[in-house]
């Protein structure tokens, strides 16, 4: 199998959607040996800034001389970017060896699943001392909620997902603490919701002071591993290439992250259909002075003519633009923002790169 057909299978599996529940990839661990039980996890659920805290922790427990896997999602510049161990992605090869060997063993297994099992396994053969995983979504039935033991990490806890995870904050929070183990330890974010979570792990230990590199420093302290002056910087978190500002946020928590850094934007805005558009842009919408509204390319995405609709209510230039790719073109383009997949589509091309 070569990696092109290695990925075309894994990412062929799209069309199952999204399947929440354990039944399946438990089916397929077991047929590969619970690789997830030979791992010292550190499992990070949240719904603003999993992936920066699992970043930056795995990327500590590097440099402190840790043979580090860290899997992570979505992919912004590589589909391989999502399996890495110590900052390096998996190579062509392995993946391809990887996805060869498990597509033996499962049937029904959906993207997720199957990637999610394809970095148990991996990490595992290749004997890495600790695992950093990100949940997908939420906790309980996240397809990464496998293993025995772990240390749990809880981030900012907002509304998302609500059509699977629940209509208030405390439900999502309840649905994030399902990764949280009886004799394990917990790191919590939001010290508010502490009630929610203290009688389902051993310790509990609070964030005194909300802030991503807080959490990240106290995880560390609990590995025994120095602490960090920063925070590592990923791609489409109010990334900044040339003049414009690339976001990947998706949720009212992550546009009022964002607010402070606008003012009068030209704006490319493109989201999914099950998030909470009408909020997003309600907080986004009124700092930009022209907004042009766009469908990505998913199965999942929401109609432009819903976000110019929407974004109209609070910005008086609102147009439709047909391709994210033609975002490029827009005369003084400052921000792009909405999804992380739209900033997949576009992000290549403001770096020269497919041109």
């Amino acid at each position: 199998m070569t990696y092109n057909e290695a990925l075309n299978f894994i990412t062929d599996k799209k069309s199952l959607g999204i399947k929440p529940g354990l039944t399946r990839i438990k089916a397929l661990l077991c047929k590969l040996g619970d690789p997830q039980n030979c791992l010292k996890i550190i499992h990070i659920a949240g719904t603003n800034g999993k992936g920066t805290v699992a970043a930056t922790v795995a990327e500590a427990l590097t440099v402190s001389g840790f043979k580090t896997g860290l899997f992570t999602s979505p992919w912004v510049d590589d589909y391989r970017e999502q399996l890495q161990i110590d900052g390096e992605y998996i190579s062509e090869s392995d993946f391809s060896q990887v996805i060869n060997y498990i597509k033996e063993y499962e049937s029904d297994c959906t993207e997720f699943e199957l990637l999610t099992a394809a970095a148990y396994y991996y990490f595992a053969l290749q004997q890495v001392d600790y695992a950093v995983i990100e949940c997908g979504m939420g906790g309980t039935d996240d397809a990464t909620n496998v293993e025995d033991k772990n240390l749990s990490v809880i981030t900012s806890v907002s509304l998302d997902h609500t059509n699977y995870l629940g209509s208030t904050v405390e439900e999502i929070a309840l649905a994030k603490s399902g990764i949280l183990r009886k004799d394990c330890t917990c790191v919590l974010y939001n010290s508010e919701l502490e009630y929610l979570f203290r009688d389902k792990c051993k310790k509990l230990t609070l964030c005194p002071v909300k802030s991503n590199l807080a959490l990240v420093n106290l995880v560390l302290k609990e590995l025994g591993v120095e602490s960090v002056k920063r925070l590592k910087k990923l791609p489409a978190r109010q990334e900044i290439i040339g003049e414009v500002m690339l976001d990947g946020g998706h949720n009212p928590s992550a546009a009022r992250k964002l607010l402070p850094h606008l003012e009068n934007e030209v704006a490319v805005i493109g989201m999914l259909a099950d998030k909470d558009a009408e909020t997003y842009l309600s907080i986004i919408a009124p700092k930009c002075n022209k907004i042009f509204a766009t469908t990505i390319k998913s199965e999942r995405a929401l109609d432009a003519s819903v976000i110019a609709d929407i974004a109209e209510d609070y910005c008086d230039n609102v147009y439709i633009i047909e391709k994210p790719a033609d975002a490029v073109k827009v005369n003084n383009l400052s921000l792009v923002c909405g999804s992380f997949y739209l900033i997949r589509e576009v992000r290549k091309y403001l770096l020269g790169f497919g041109l």
